[in-house]
């Protein structure tokens, strides 16, 4: 019989966006408690998973081995059957640690109807049929484009000289309050060759402050983004456009649905989604990299128009002893996280979850009671937790854990 609570070892992805070294506070979580993890200062990284999806997975930091497999020996155990028999015996959520130093590619995640078809015709790339809704918690000052402008800011912006060819043709003058005009905006702007991209951009950043009005924004993130991207990435128009910029503070959290439109763009953030990493990008990546501007614009469902849409409430939680873990509750059934915070000499208990549960500590130290065993915590401490296993956290200094679990 496997231990309820199993102390993790996870490790991080190289994505180009990462913050580099040390700066990258996915490196420097992974960096404690991993032994066997060497934090390059060369390298970037981007990501530190700390669920069982195979591509990055978790291990028992005592005995090596897979967390999927252990909990495939210890189903009914560690997952428990209500979980069991709504997901299986895989971790229906995969959270991670997010260093970004620069924008993400410009991307949606198909929704299930989708994946499953996607997967079927090319595992290789969309590696399972699930689908991916996600939510963001800040951990610092966090940056994203998510989902689109409301259509009346759109339409503002389609006034100006530079931006009305991507108009359709039968659109001219017309109001842009329309889903699937947007739909076809969007497209034209991702199918426009390298000349007219930056042809554009140019043009865009000439535009007076006066001009843009509200907009005005853009002027301050558009030699950004070409920073980063170059001056003809085609995701350049449709973020500054089409899509919301949001700035969060931490402890603020954002919710994307399946085939919600995104592009993160700073930060340091704790993710965590449904399990799945089918992604389709049409910007901010080399056009190599990109997928079909056509089924990208295809999968678009609009969901999100109003820039307040996307934002999560903070609610204390009923899983709280004494008051000091809040949750946040996304509209989806594979995860709810917990956010505890607490002061030097505090204490925590959380009632038991009818499900599997993981933890990481990103700030602080004390220690964890659970399952009969005390274990140290410090920053980076991952934990796995079974179903039906109370917790008890005490701070030895500000302590901050975050924890997703299925029920």
């Amino acid at each position: 019989m496997a231990e309820s609570v199993i102390p993790l070892k996870c490790t991080c992805n190289t994505y180009p966006w990462g913050k580099k070294g040390k700066e990258s506070l996915a490196a420097r979580l992974c960096s404690r408690t991993n032994p066997d993890f060497q934090l390059d200062e060369s390298k970037e990284y981007s990501e530190m998973w700390f669920g069982t999806y195979p591509e990055l997975p978790s291990y028992s930091l005592k005995t090596g081995q897979d967390l999927q497999q252990i909990l495939n020996e210890n189903k009914d155990a560690l997952i428990g059957k209500n979980v069991c028999d709504k997901f299986g015996a895989d971790l229906p959520f995969l959270p991670k640690i997010l260093s970004i130093a620069k924008a993400l590619p410009l991307q949606i995640h198909p929704d299930k109807a989708l994946s499953e078809k996607l997967h079927k015709e090319d595992p290789e790339k969309f590696s399972d049929p699930n689908h991916k809704p996600e939510i963001a918690v800040a951990l610092s000052k966090f940056e994203a484009f998510v989902g689109f402008k409301p259509h009346a800011d759109v339409q503002e912006l389609l006034q100006l000289e530079p931006l009305a060819r991507f108009l359709p043709t039968q659109a001219k003058g017309v109001d842009v309050s329309d889903d699937e005009l947007l739909r076809q905006i969007t497209t034209n702007m991702l199918k426009a060759d390298e000349k007219t991209v930056e042809s554009t951009m140019k043009e865009l950043q000439a535009t007076s402050k006066d001009q843009l009005g509200r907009h005005a924004y853009i002027l301050d993130l558009a030699p950004r983004l070409k920073d980063q991207y170059g001056v003809t990435d085609n995701g350049n128009l449709v973020a500054l456009v089409c899509m919301n910029y949001l700035v969060l503070d931490a402890g603020s959290a954002i919710y994307i649905p399946a085939d919600g439109i995104h592009a993160y763009l700073s930060g340091d953030i704790v993710e965590c989604m449904a399990r799945s990493n089918n992604v389709i990008n049409t910007g901010f990546c080399p056009r190599a990299d990109r997928d079909s501007v056509d089924l990208f614009a295809r999968s678009l469902t609009f969901k999100q128009h109003d820039p307040k849409e996307p934002i999560l409430d903070r609610r204390p939680s009923e899983k709280s002893g004494s008051g000091k873990t809040v949750e946040f509750n996304p509209p989806m059934s594979e995860f709810n996280m917990l956010v505890t915070e607490l002061s030097g000499g505090e204490k925590e208990k959380i009632k038991p979850i009818d499900g599997p549960s993981t933890l990481i500590v990103t700030s602080g130290s004390g220690t964890l009671n659970a399952g009969g065993q005390e274990y140290s915590l410090q920053e980076g401490s991952i934990f796995f937790v079974g179903q039906g296993v109370e917790v008890e956290y005490a701070a030895g200094d500000k302590l901050a854990v975050y924890r997703a679990y299925a029920e």
